[in-house]
């Protein structure tokens, strides 16, 4: 009898406390660092495509350091080349070339147009901006559902699949807090881009609230760079050139 009531309190104990149990911030910590490095340079090129099949490319140079910090220059058009932005943390600028002293702009705008807003451009790790409220595991894939530590953060709430082998996102949705769908986020085309930075080479969006209108981000080149704290201030920003 004694040996049944112990059987029964240790299987009680197995089902509350599974050894499998996930830790959903660590998970979300090793997405951040599987999809950039803590301090990287990149060059990729975004395209905006409209209902009519009109294509508008942007090619541009970004430089990032810690969770808070990212800066990107504009190579093409030429109409943009020069232009350049800059990220700390929730603030955002922009600088115009002989236009005088940098603007600043917020994360729901977007300097390119399209479906790509300012915060996707000059993302930060998402581990910076989110809680992780629950990890289940339908399918072959874990699904993170994430809650925005501050108002100032552009999406209240995302769902985040990641694929179980790679520790990849593969699709997030960007959500309000009544859990309105703003916009969708899709990981494709895994690439190996040397230094061990293995990653999706492709991101492409589409939103509900922009009827037929496709952005698509192409990353071209990314490694580990350091860069010193000046890189990432107002005065440096007419001078991001000078890295490439």
């Amino acid at each position: 009898m004694i040996q049944k009531i112990v059987f029964i309190f240790l299987l009680i104990v197995l089902l509350a406390f599974p050894a499998h149990a996930l830790d959903g911030a660590k998970l979300l910590e090793q997405v951040d660092r599987n999809l950039n490095p803590d301090s990287y340079e990149a060059y990729r090129k975004l395209i905006n495509i409209e209902p009519d099949g009109r294509k508008k490319e942007f090619t541009m140079f970004s430089v990032k350091k810690g969770q808070d910090k990212i800066a990107v220059l504009f190579l093409a058009p030429a109409s943009d080349k020069g232009r350049s932005t800059l990220r700390l943390g929730d603030n955002m600028w922009l600088n115009i070339p002989n236009i005088g002293k940098p603007i600043r702009i917020t994360s729901l705008q977007s300097v390119v147009g399209g479906v790509f807003n300012n915060a996707d451009i000059m993302n930060l790790d998402y581990s910076a901006e989110y809680n992780v409220e629950s990890v289940s595991e339908p399918g072959g894939d874990y699904l993170l559902f994430l809650k925005a530590k501050t108002k100032t953060v552009a999406y209240d709430r995302l769902k985040m699949w990641v694929d179980k082998a790679r520790k990849l996102p593969t699709k997030i949705e960007c959500l309000t807090e009544a859990n309105m769908l703003i916009k969708t986020l899709y990981f494709k085309q895994v690439k190996d881009f040397g230094g061990g930075i293995v990653r999706p080479s492709v991101i492409e969006t589409d939103s509900p609230l922009y009827k037929d209108y496709r952005s698509v981000m192409i990353f071209a080149k990314i490694k580990k760079r350091t860069f010193k704290d000046e890189v990432f201030t107002l005065t440096f920003m007419p001078n991001l050139e000078s890295l490439r």
